[in-house]
């Protein structure tokens, strides 16, 4: 299964996926951590294209990776989601490959996001701050797909529970 971590930056995304993949004996992908290893620190612009060329490693890694065990799961994060058409991309290629997808979106406070910005100083993506999340916020579009709504202000276990319970529903 294909997991989409959706929501604005520092909403939780990470730790969710993280815990959940070593769990359920998935794979993580962090679309920053990707970047990072594909160009050199002066070729990352943090573009809309090289998000969508990430994004585009990332649906190739995951075909391969369920080639070889298609029963895993697979949680790509380190992407808001934010815009239809990715969901759509990931979906649909989830789709074309045989694979059931689900889309957990992680939010909290805006002053918990704020606080996870400040706190978190080791993240890949040199752009992570303030700033990014009220841009990101200011073009989130509505997730219509079917979802899972995890609200993050809550301890993180509840959160785990709630998203793995929500996965395996769905097996």
């Amino acid at each position: 299964m294909l997991i989409l971590m959706a929501g604005l930056p520092a909403t939780g995304k990470s730790a969710i996926s993280l815990q959940l993949a070593a769990e359920l004996g998935g794979t993580a992908i962090d679309k920053d951590r990707v970047r990072a290893a594909l160009f050199s620190a002066s070729d990352i612009e943090y573009s809309t294209e090289q998000d969508d060329f990430a994004m585009a490693v990332m649906l190739k890694v995951a075909g391969y990776l369920f080639r070889k065990d298609p029963s895993r799961f697979i949680f790509f994060d380190g992407r808001p989601f934010s815009r239809t058409y990715q969901l759509k991309r990931a979906t649909g290629y989830a789709e074309a490959i045989g694979q059931r997808w689900r889309i957990i979106e992680c939010v909290c406070s805006q002053e918990t996001s704020r606080k996870r910005l400040i706190e978190d100083s080791n993240h890949p993506a040199a752009n992570r701050n303030f700033d990014l999340y009220l841009e990101v916020k200011a073009g989130f579009e509505e997730i219509t797909l079917p979802k899972v709504v995890i609200d993050t202000d809550h301890p993180l276990e509840e959160c785990v529970e709630l998203a793995r319970a929500a996965l395996l529903a769905g097996k």
